[in-house]
Order: structure tokens, then C-alpha cells, then sequence
């Protein structure tokens, strides 16, 4: 019984990570990672800084700032719009974002 349970525990790691990947790399497809990084301030600041000021009640604010753009909140350097982002990969990106406190 307990091989089972490490089985399954080992295959939802498994199937977590590769989630994890694929919104990763649909931030590099979006060009997200051009001014963003998951653990260090580019030109934006780090996922994991975003991660930390906002929660999941902000995902429908943080996805509307991703495909509009925003300026103010983090210094005076503006976040461009993206209107190549679709809705549904903007609350894809915001929801891998706050995953990453």
C-alpha cells in the first residue's frame, strides 16, 4: 500500500512539473521573459516578487494587465501591452505566476 501511495505521489510531482514548464514556456513564447524573470528583477519585476504582493482574488486584475499593459506599481518604467496574449493564456500566465510564492 504505501509503493502506492509513493506512486502516485511521484507521478503528481511528475505531472506538476511538466505544468509548470509548459506555463513557463508560454511565458518565453509570449516574450514575458524579455522584461521578467521568475527569481530576479529585469526591467519587471520578479514572478515571484508579483507572486508575493498579490493573491488569487487579483487573478482577473493581473490577467487584464498582461494583455493591457500597466505602468505605476512597480517604479516608472511602463509594462507594454501584449495583445497577442488570448485571455484564457493570460489567466493560464497569472495563475503559474501566483503558484510561484
Amino acid at each position: 500500500m504505501k509503493a502506492i501511495y509513493a506512486c502516485l505521489l511521484a507521478a503528481a510531482g511528475v505531472m506538476s512539473a511538466g505544468a509548470v514548464q509548459a506555463d513557463e514556456a508560454l511565458a518565453k513564447s509570449k516574450n514575458c521573459l524579455s522584461c521578467h524573470q521568475v527569481d530576479k528583477k529585469v526591467v519587471g519585476p520578479s514572478y515571484k516578487d508579483v507572486a508575493k504582493k498579490y493573491t488569487a482574488k487579483d487573478e482577473a486584475m493581473l490577467a487584464e494587465k498582461v494583455i493591457k499593459g500597466g505602468k505605476g506599481v512597480w517604479g516608472p518604467v511602463p509594462m507594454p501591452p501584449n495583445p497577442s496574449v488570448t485571455p484564457a493564456e493570460a489567466n493560464k500566465l497569472v495563475k503559474w505566476i501566483l503558484s510561484l510564492k
